[in-house]
């Protein structure tokens, strides 16, 4: 079967943008289109995770070719073992560098957890369900959710807000509030305890991985009739894309909640930019400056993980200056970035230097062909 390089294209590209959004120099001064929407609503930054677990959805198409792509024993342990080995990288990440500490607040859920477990239920339902029963399974899943935060929502509230939301209750009855992520909802107030990437927003995630794995499905069955491909995979991005839309108007597109709406409004802008890369890298072969992102891509868990390590270890470092403490992070941002180019442009600027260091060290692996996975 044909290797389509624009799936690493992808893969990369994502993850250096999500380098990019998630550290700023100074989350005071950010581009608008590099924060998440404040609540309902969609930016740029609000695409990039979401577009990640779709490439994964694609990706397992072909790696589950080995298995003929049904359910064995030897599958069944790679995903489990793939699964708790993300969720535990998430758990270790949440209280990087202070392991032996916090153990109150020590924050359940997260990123690499929700990657954990959109994959780990994928996965299962990929590999177990013909293709018909797959997509009935998805549309009830959609469904189903929409209906769980309407009924389960505290009563008299609305079933959309970040402190009415069944999602909010499912996870302080599962970990108590203390474990959960401080979310700020309105610009200006006080946190409250929300987790973005709360169980029950789980749901839905699901169904975006398994997205991907439809376009992976598809990107095979047309490999040899590009064209078409391309003109199926904008035909149901259009058609996911109006009806994800024409949902907003009810079931409003918002990435905290992971709301069914926002899967298919994403989902279709995926697919829209796995066509193009697709045309751009595969069809037409332009791939002058593609090995930039193929060198994220060929280590994407190790590139995010560096990224939330290595920030995670400058805020640690810390020192007395003057009547206040600053840490390495403050400092580099203050005495490097901010003196040369104010407010927002300076913080862009440490993102994106930040960005370009952690790929100077998959540089080195992608140069020595080594691929860690997990």
């Amino acid at each position: 079967m044909q290797r389509y390089l624009s799936i690493d294209f992808f893969r990369g590209l994502t993850i250096a943008f999500m380098i990019i959004v998630n550290t700023p120099g100074t989350g005071e001064f950010v581009y608008p289109q590099l924060r998440h929407a404040v609540w309902h609503g969609c930016t740029f930054t609000d695409l990039v995770f979401p577009s990640f677990m779709f490439i994964i959805g694609v990706s397992m198409w072909f790696s589950f070719a080995k298995y003929d792509r049904k359910w064995s024993a030897e599958a069944g342990w790679k995903i489990l073992r793939r699964t708790a080995l993300l969720f535990g990288i998430g758990l270790i990440l949440n209280n990087f560098p202070y392991l032996w500490e916090n153990w109150d607040t020590w924050r359940i859920m997260g990123v690499p957890q929700r990657l954990a477990l959109g994959y780990g239920i994928a996965s299962v339902l990929v590999l177990t369900c013909e293709r018909r029963i797959l997509i009935g399974i998805s549309a009830a899943f959609l469904l189903l959710y929409w209906g769980i935060l309407n009924w389960f929502g505290t009563p008299g509230s609305d079933p959309y807000a970040a402190d009415g939301s069944a999602v909010l209750q499912l996870d302080r009855w599962l970990f108590g509030e203390r474990h959960l992520y401080q979310e700020r909802v309105i610009l200006g107030m006080p946190r409250i305890y929300f987790d973005p990437e709360g169980v029950l927003s789980t749901l839905p995630a699901v169904v975006t991985v398994i997205l991907g794995w439809f376009s992976g499905s598809l990107m095979a069955f047309r490999s040899r009739q590009k064209d078409l491909l391309l003109r199926d995979l904008l035909t149901i991005a259009v058609v996911l894309g109006f009806i994800g839309l024409a949902w907003d108007l009810y079931f409003p597109i918002n990435k905290k909640l992971w709301t069914s709406s926002y899967v298919l409004y994403v989902g279709s802008l995926s697919m829209i930019f796995l066509a193009l890369s697709i045309w751009v890298i595969d069809i037409k072969g332009w791939r002058k400056g593609t090995d930039f992102f193929l060198t994220f891509g060929a280590n994407s868990i190790f590139a995010y993980v560096l990224s939330e390590a290595l920030v995670m270890l400058l805020g640690a470092i810390t020192w007395n200056s003057g009547d206040a403490t600053t840490n390495a992070k403050e400092w580099i941002y203050d005495n490097l970035f901010q003196s040369l180019a104010p407010t927002n442009l300076g913080s862009f600027l440490f993102s994106l230097t930040y960005m370009l260091v952690c790929w100077l060290a998959c540089r080195w692996l992608f140069v020595r062909k080594i691929f860690i996975k997990i």
